[in-house]
C-alpha cells in the first residue's frame, strides 16, 4: 500500500502532463439519471434579517430534529446553489472538463433540455429522455444530506431509451466509447432491467477479440434497495466481465451495505479493516477492479493487489455534493490512460479535492497544478 508521497504525486503529475494528446482522443458514454440539486446550509442561530450561525454537522441537525419528536420544530434552509446534479451529468461534466469527447444519456428534461444544464450541453453531446429528479442538498463539513423527489427517474428505461434515444444510436455509443458508465443505480428503479435487454441484445453483437474497453458501475447508496435486489445487480455487473474491463466504485458506507448482503464482516471502520474488506467483496464480486473511496483517502482492489492512496482532504469544503462523482471521473481517466493502480487513485483523489476545495471541475493542467502544489495540511493554503 502507498498512503501518497511527494515522488508519487511528482510521477502523476508528469504522467498526467504528457498525456495531454492522447485524452483528446478518449470517448466516454455515461448515463442514465439526471437532478436539478439546490445546495443547502441549515440556520442554527438567526442574528439578524442577513446574518446567521450555521449547523456545521449532520449531528447538529439530528439532535435538533429528534428533540421535536412528540412537538414540531421549524428548520430553516438558506440555498447557496442551484446546480446541475445526478451522479451521471456530474462525472460526465468532470470527464468533459478534463478534455474527454462525452455523450451523455439520461434524464435532463424531456421535450426540451432544463436549463441547468445548458453549460454542460455545450461541454458534451447530451440526449435526455425524461424530467429531471429534483434533490435539496444539504450541506455540512462532515458530510451530507440528499432529500430527493424522484417521480420520473421511472421514465428511465429500456423502452423510452429505445423509442426517444434509439436502440441503433445507444449501440453504437456503447460498442464504440473507450469509457461506457452506467451510474446511479439505486435511484433507477429500472436500471437493472436496462442492464439485462443490454447484455441479451447488445453485447452478443461486440466484435470478437477486440481489446476490452472500461465499462464503469456505481450503485449509488442502495440501503434503500432489498438485498434481493442488490445481489440480482452485482450479478448483472459481473456479467459484463467478457466484454469489457468492469470497474465497480462505492464510497465507504456502499462498501459496508454491499457486506451486509454478501454476509461479510465489515470490521472496525480502520484503513486496514476496510482494505481487507475490499478484498473480502473483491472475491465475491471478481470484477476485474474494485474501487473504494472514503472522504480522506482511497482504496482499490485488482489484479489480487490492494492499494491505497491518501486523498486531497479538506476540513473547510466549499462544495461537497458531487465529490464522489468527481473522483469516479479521475480514478476512469487513470485507468483509461493506462495508469497504476496507485496513480489513478491518486488522479481520483485530486479531481475530488480540487472540486471540494475549489467548487469546480478540474481540467488536466488543473490537476497537474494540484499534485504539483500539495497543501501540507487541511486547512490550507492552496495554492492551485
Amino acid at each position: 500500500m502507498n498512503l501518497n508521497t511527494p515522488k508519487l504525486r511528482s510521477r502523476c503529475a508528469a504522467a498526467l502532463a504528457g498525456a495531454t494528446a492522447r485524452i483528446a482522443e478518449l470517448t466516454a458514454f455515461v448515463g442514465l439519471d439526471g437532478f436539478v440539486d439546490e445546495i443547502l446550509h441549515v440556520v442554527d442561530k438567526r442574528q439578524s434579517a442577513t446574518a446567521y450561525d450555521r449547523m456545521l454537522t449532520i449531528t447538529q441537525l439530528a439532535e435538533r430534529l429528534a428533540g421535536a419528536a412528540g412537538k414540531s420544530t421549524n428548520i430553516e434552509f438558506v440555498p447557496q446553489l442551484t446546480k446541475l446534479g445526478g451522479n451521471g451529468p456530474i462525472m460526465a461534466n468532470a470527464l468533459a472538463s478534463m478534455g474527454l469527447h462525452v455523450t451523455y444519456l439520461g434524464n435532463l428534461g424531456y421535450p426540451n433540455l432544463h436549463p441547468v444544464f445548458a453549460e454542460f450541453a455545450q461541454r458534451a453531446a447530451v440526449h435526455s429522455i425524461a424530467q429531471p429528479g429534483f434533490t435539496d442538498a444539504i450541506e455540512f463539513e462532515d458530510g451530507k444530506v440528499m432529500l430527493g423527489k424522484h417521480t420520473y427517474l421511472k421514465e428511465v428505461n429500456w423502452e423510452n431509451i429505445t423509442t426517444r434515444f434509439g436502440r441503433d444510436r445507444f449501440a453504437a455509443q456503447f460498442r464504440s466509447a473507450d469509457l461506457v458508465g452506467f451510474v446511479n443505480w439505486t435511484m433507477l428503479t429500472h436500471m437493472s432491467d436496462i442492464w439485462a435487454a443490454v447484455l441479451q441484445e447488445i453485447c452478443p453483437t461486440l466484435p470478437a477479440g477486440a481489446k476490452k474497453r472500461t465499462l464503469f458501475f456505481d450503485l449509488a447508496d442502495p440501503e434503500k434497495r432489498t438485498a434481493a435486489d442488490i445481489q440480482r445487480a452485482l450479478d448483472l455487473i459481473l456479467a459484463f466481465r467478457p466484454y469489457f474491463d468492469v470497474i465497480l466504485g462505492l464510497n465507504e458506507k456502499e462498501a459496508y451495505e454491499i457486506a451486509r448482503v454478501l454476509g461479510l464482516d465489515k470490521g472496525d471502520g480502520s484503513r486496514p479493516a476496510l482494505a481487507a474488506l475490499a478484498a473480502a467483496i473483491h472475491a465475491r464480486v471478481p470484477v476485474q477492479t474494485l474501487v473504494v473511496h472514503p472522504v480522506p483517502y482511497a482504496l482499490c482492489v485488482s489484479n489480487g493487489q490492494t492499494q491505497m492512496v491518501e486523498g486531497l482532504y479538506t476540513t473547510q469544503p466549499r462544495l461537497t455534493t458531487g465529490a464522489g462523482d468527481h473522483f469516479n471521473s479521475g480514478f476512469c481517466l487513470g485507468k483509461l490512460l493506462g495508469l497504476e493502480d496507485e496513480l489513478a487513485l491518486l488522479t481520483g483523489v485530486t479531481a475530488s479535492g480540487y472540486y471540494v476545495i475549489k467548487g469546480q471541475s478540474p481540467s488536466v493542467p488543473d490537476l497537474v497544478r494540484a499534485l504539483q502544489h500539495w497543501p501540507a495540511g487541511h486547512t490550507g493554503p492552496y495554492a492551485f
